[in-house]
């Protein structure tokens, strides 16, 4: 085993390309991280491989903040708060008919026990390659920005170091264990202010044309086990 830094930062995203919750610990599964995007808003006149309604179509779906109230193995409970201050299930027609008027979309919305991921369950960047990407970009710090599972500071490692995990098998916390599958392409969701949606370009711009899109990577679970912020995240040799 070879130690390359801790977590710093847990998180989660009940809702998809809504505002996520921080966690102290939680569990590893091989569905990821429980109560993980297990909700998406769907766009019903779209026929691409990615139809969700995302902050791409309306910016503000960032300042909707999630709490999970139940997270069985398959039946999450969501509450939604708007940016006004108004409380829904995410199951209410209230809420799905308020994006509705305010994106001009017809929405629908999908449950999927197993997660409704871009492309794997667990996303993960360190502490060191977010403190670059704001120096080169100058924009504040903001690891919200790129909404990753694990947030990892990395032990005398240099930003940008994680992509070289691809195809390595991380050991996070006692038990569990991670393949990292591939980098992370990034879109303009990282151009967007995670508290008050406004842009900054120059965000996705420093990391488009100075790191080729590629920002932290993205990992599937091996083997499940239990996970808090300061575990140990170590390369299998």
């Amino acid at each position: 085993m070879q130690s390359v830094g801790v977590i710093h930062q847990l998180g989660r995203y009940p809702v998809k390309s809504m505002r996520g919750e921080s966690l102290l610990a939680t569990t590893l599964t091989l569905q990821g991280v429980p109560a993980d995007r297990r909700y998406a808003f769907v766009q019903m006149a779209s026929r691409s491989s990615f139809p969700w309604f995302t902050a791409r179509e309306l910016p503000e779906l960032l300042c909707y903040s999630t709490c999970v109230e139940e997270a069985a193995t398959k039946e999450v409970e969501v509450s939604v708060t708007t940016p006004g201050g108004e409380k829904f299930s995410i199951t209410s027609d209230e809420l799905r008919q308020a994006l509705e008027a305010r994106s001009g979309k017809d929405l629908f919305l999908l449950y999927d026990y197993r997660g409704s991921y871009d492309v794997a369950p667990i996303s993960l960047i360190s502490r060191q390659t977010i403190s670059q990407i704001a120096k080169e970009s100058e924009t504040e710090e903001d690891p919200l920005r790129f909404r990753p599972n694990l947030l990892i500071d990395l032990e005398g490692g240099e930003a940008f170091d994680e992509l070289n995990w691809v195809g390595r098998i991380l050991r996070v916390g006692d038990a569990a264990r991670i393949a990292i599958t591939e980098v992370d392409q990034r879109c303009m969701m990282i151009s967007l202010d995670p508290a008050s949606a406004k842009p900054s370009p120059a965000v996705l711009r420093c990391v488009a044309q100075q790191h080729k899109k590629c920002a932290g990577v993205y990992a599937t679970v091996l083997t499940t086990g239990e996970v808090q912020i300061g575990d140990i995240v170590s390369l299998e040799t």
